[in-house]
């Protein structure tokens, strides 16, 4: 079974557990206030197992499908043995990281709280446009999109609603968890820049 099909069939049994069982649910989600106060650094990766409907688990999980499988797939070319152990740091630290400006933002914040996988699958979306910017992106299925320009807009329209607020959805999750996925595979490994350079222009 691949690694991305298993992390899918875990979030997939929490969330709809978390659907009824509040007590799980709370004791998961995203809560900067928690981790400064309680020091329970483990919400910092445990909301990614919980999502708020059908459709929030449905919608993150097809697009986990869709790009972390290919990355999972590709990612052996580049790492070789190591290729498991950074596939799941991408998706774990991708998670981490997206989670690190709410704490400053809403640390003192105890009603403040937040769950969701889109952090992690941004950065599992990110990590194939820097592999492969030449590729196509489909949106709502029927929309060609190159991914080199995709993801600029994407970055763009997460910053720009992030700024507008008034939502209860953490755009700043979605492009800090992108940038990290962009930037993580080449701290592995500087030589993907070129390769993306390269792509480019070749």
């Amino acid at each position: 079974m691949s690694i991305t099909l298993l992390i899918i069939i875990v979030t997939a049994l929490v969330s709809i557990n978390g659907f009824s069982n509040r007590s799980l649910f709370h004791k998961l989600d995203y809560s900067p206030y928690q981790v400064i106060q309680r020091k329970e650094w483990y919400r910092l990766i445990s909301h990614v197992l919980l999502h708020g409907d059908w459709t929030h688990l449905f919608v993150n999980m097809f697009v986990l499908f869709s790009f972390g499988s290919n990355i999972e797939r590709n990612f052996p070319l580049f790492f070789g043995g190591k290729a498991t152990f950074y596939f799941l740091l991408l998706y774990v630290g991708g998670a981490a990281f997206a989670s690190l400006p709410a704490l400053k933002r809403h640390g003192k914040n105890p009603n403040y709280t937040a769950i969701g996988a889109s952090g992690a699958v941004a950065a599992m979306l990110f990590a194939n446009i820097l592999l492969f910017p030449l590729s196509n992106f489909y949106l709502f299925f029927s929309i060609k999109i190159p991914a080199i320009l995709f993801g600029p807009l994407y970055i763009g329209l997460e910053y720009y609603l992030d700024k507008k607020g008034g939502g209860r959805i953490a755009h700043d999750a979605h492009y800090w968890g992108a940038l990290f996925g962009f930037f993580f595979p080449i701290i592995l490994m500087p030589e993907l820049i070129t390769m993306f350079i390269h792509q480019l222009i070749g």
